[in-house]
């Protein structure tokens, strides 16, 4: 239930920071319930419920046990606040949130190849989100990169697209800036205010981005991100994209026609710089116009991608389709937290500790995101991502993770092939830009859940939590049935179970002969349960 009490919005000026979680809070219920004088007490979730919500979104894994028990034990009035800032310090942030970032670059690669560029990836967004390099500068890398994509992982945009000039573009104003500008690839936009000459025009920054094989020995050793800047050769055919320096809009009358030579141009500002100049020089230029001040949708992308993520739905919907044509749920709230942002020069960890310390991230699950609604959709539990789906089992059942073959040199498909984590991935991953509604999660998923082989080892490893909860002395169980499905539901939800919870697993235990079998079928129950495979 939402209780509303008066209030005074102060100036952004005389705010100090660790009053701007309050004031986003009450400018987003001021603008969803037309009501400037009053801000929320929202019904706030149980210790329990926030620790595990909160472990998911920072670092990916439920909190152990342990950790369980302390926070709950802890009487500090600001406990939440000092572990949401812990989480944020811990290396596992940057593993999580890295791996996030690759699945919404790598979800829509137009070459299976950009795989490779998966690890190296993950490694350097890891590093730069732990060190918390300013969004901006993690921005510009990606636009600006070169070189190996097994090495340099920030050429994983890059490589997604392969190389092709108009996927490229589309994909850099998608990701960076939120702005699906593709759709005027042969055509004005229909919806927004795109014209097709200001994609081409946008293109025209790509033409001599190339991906090309690097080789040793007479053997391919991986691919590499290069700029193609030699003009072709005079006879070479001019419609030909692979011998191009230059971007041509094509001529969609006569396709065999060379079409109208581009200018590199920015449509958000009408900046441009002549042809012929380098690649290198195009894309620095287009990577400090993406990320200058004055372009107000490369920080509301930013704070739009992570508000969906932390609160279950974006302020632009769906999370990577926003701009001025573009509805806003909550624009004041977009504006204030976008030019905060942008004044704390790109601070991820601010933002996300500004966000996590309002009374809207700690609401009960049951309570709605937007007052007055009749409905508790706002608070619709995400489905967790495949890496965080992987990881939590293994940590459930307290053993190490099945680990990937060594590579002496950059992987190829075959090592792809028998890595266990990218396996789960190919069956349990999904867009994270897509919207909630329209995830497909079905038979495979569960399938791949029920019956996958390093599950059910993990589930009767000999070394693992079940095996331990099951040990037998000569005087009887070291663990009793109790105490047991306590310590199971504590790994595998961050949580004990409710009376009747316990009483179902403890007559299910009575009534199987084989007290092991009967413990592992209780694990399995869990780790197939909507709890396990959705956070709240």
């Amino acid at each position: 239930m939402l209780l509303l009490v008066a209030t005074t919005l102060l100036p952004a000026a005389e705010l100090g920071p660790a009053n701007a979680s309050r004031r986003i809070e009450r400018l987003f219920v001021s603008e969803v319930a037309n009501d400037a004088t009053t801000v929320p007490s929202y019904a706030q979730a149980e210790d329990e419920a926030f620790l595990a919500r909160a472990w998911l979104d920072v670092v990916g894994q439920r909190p152990a046990p342990e950790e369980v028990t302390a926070f709950v034990l802890d009487p500090s009035p600001g406990k939440r606040q000092q572990m949401i800032r812990r989480l944020l310090d811990d290396e596992r942030y940057g593993v999580n949130w890295a791996r996030y970032w690759r699945d919404a670059i790598l979800y829509r690669r137009n070459d299976e190849r950009a795989l490779l560029a998966s690890r190296s990836a993950v490694d350097w967004l890891s590093d730069q989100l732990n060190a918390n390099v300013g969004w901006d500068e993690t921005a510009r890398a990606l636009v600006t990169a070169s070189g190996s994509i097994a090495e340099h992982g920030e050429t994983v945009l890059l490589a997604a697209q392969w190389g092709n000039t108009e996927d490229t573009t589309s994909e850099v104003s998608r990701v960076l800036m939120g702005v699906q500008i593709q759709c005027a690839q042969c055509h004005d936009h229909k919806t927004d205010r795109w014209q097709r000459n200001e994609f081409h025009e946008l293109a025209a920054f790509f033409p001599r981005v190339r991906l090309r094989a690097i080789r040793a020995d007479g053997k391919r050793r991986g691919f590499e991100v290069v700029a193609f800047d030699r003009a072709p050769a005079a006879n070479a055919q001019a419609n030909n994209p692979q011998r191009r320096v230059e971007h041509r809009m094509p001529d969609l009358d006569n396709p065999e026609a060379a079409g109208e030579l581009m200018t590199p141009k920015f449509f958000l500002t009408g900046a441009s710089i002549p042809t012929g100049t380098l690649d290198a020089e195009r894309r620095e230029t287009l990577a400090d116009w993406i990320t200058a001040e004055d372009n107000p949708w490369f920080a509301r992308a930013l704070v739009n991608r992570i508000w969906a993520e932390l609160l279950g739905r974006g302020l632009y919907e769906p999370i990577d389709d926003i701009g001025p044509d573009r509805d806003c749920l909550a624009p004041q709230t977009m504006e204030f937290l976008a030019g905060e942002f942008i004044q704390h020069d790109y601070d991820l960890k601010w933002l996300m500790r500004t966000i996590m310390n309002t009374p809207m991230y700690g609401r009960a699950a049951d309570v709605p995101l937007t007052p007055g609604e009749s409905s508790s959709l706002d608070a619709a539990a995400p489905r967790l991502r495949a890496d965080q789906l992987f990881s939590n089992v293994f940590l459930a059942l307290d053993i190490d993770e099945p680990a990937a073959p060594e590579q002496k040199d950059a992987p190829g498909p075959r090592a792809l092939q028998r890595n266990p984590r990218l396996q789960f991935n190919l069956s349990q991953g999904f867009d994270p830009s897509m919207p909630e509604d329209d995830l497909s999660v079905g038979v495979p998923q569960a399938l791949m859940m029920m019956n996958s082989t390093p599950i059910a080892r993990g589930i009767s490893a000999p070394r693992g939590m079940v095996a331990r909860l099951t040990e037998e002395t000569s005087d009887g169980p070291t663990v009793d049935n109790e105490a047991a499905v306590v310590e199971l539901y504590l790994r595998c939800l961050a949580r004990e179970p409710s009376d009747g919870e316990l009483a179902t697993c403890l007559d299910y235990i009575a009534d199987v002969d084989d007290r092991a079998v009967a413990l592992e079928d209780v694990t399995w129950a869990l780790l197939n349960s909507t709890e396990f495979l959705y956070r709240d």
